[in-house]
């Protein structure tokens, strides 16, 4: 598949949704471990905001979650339901794909180890899908085995709506555009399927640490 050039394919995304929210090239922060910190990243004391679209204001009444797709019966929850089940609190880096890191980020809220108790699939790949018609998508591999959540509190205080909220994705060790925010449930598929960044030119899989942003790198 032809590369083409990284600042290119941003620039053209970012039209394409005509805006890029407050902040979100973020404040520089010089000093941190090269260890925790992703080649060609800069660390950051704020919260950058970069969002594909208008913020989604949801009514918890109403709000539910979904696992369907490749799946016997789907499996759904109301905010209620979700809420009850075993949460826990993880401290995860985060790497946006804007180039700024985010250390010792504290989220509370499922694994989706949880959610997926009992499910039994023949799925390899996931479809995660929000509120305003984001997806992206996600081996199942990368988000079992206690590496992704379904998170709906931030530094102890509920997920705000600019940052996702009510609830959003958390899959930590790939860039951050896989953290779907404003989450509505995952899609077990056998084949995969480009979200929305991934169909205007963003990696497939989206490794950090291979800087894996764009078509071919």
């Amino acid at each position: 598949m032809r590369r083409l050039p990284g600042r290119r394919i941003l620039r053209d995304t970012q039209r394409l949704m005509g805006f890029i929210s407050r902040g979100f090239k973020g404040k520089r922060r010089d000093t941190a471990s090269s260890s925790r910190v992703p080649p060609g990243q800069y660390v950051v004391n704020d919260f950058p905001v970069l969002s594909a679209g208008p913020t989604p204001r949801v009514n918890l009444d109403q709000w539910t979650f979904s696992i369907e797709g490749e799946i016997d019966e789907p499996k759904r929850w109301t905010w209620k339901e979700l809420a009850a089940l075993p949460s826990e609190t993880v401290i995860k880096d985060i790497h946006c794909v804007t180039k700024w890191s985010k250390l010792d980020t504290s989220w509370k809220g499922v694994s989706v180890d949880v959610l997926l108790q009992g499910v039994e699939t023949a799925a390899e790949f996931t479809t995660i899908f929000s509120d305003g018609g984001y997806t992206t998508n996600v081996p199942l591999d990368d988000i079992t085995g206690n590496k992704a959540w379904v998170v709906y509190e931030f530094d102890g205080q509920p997920l705000h709506p600019e940052h996702g909220g009510p609830v959003r994705f958390l899959v930590p060790h790939l860039y951050f555009w896989k953290s779907a925010k404003w989450v509505r449930g995952i899609r077990l598929q056998k084949e995969e399927h480009p979200g929305f960044w991934e169909s205007n030119g963003y990696n497939m899989y989206g490794d950090p640490w291979r800087e894996q942003r764009y078509w071919g790198d």
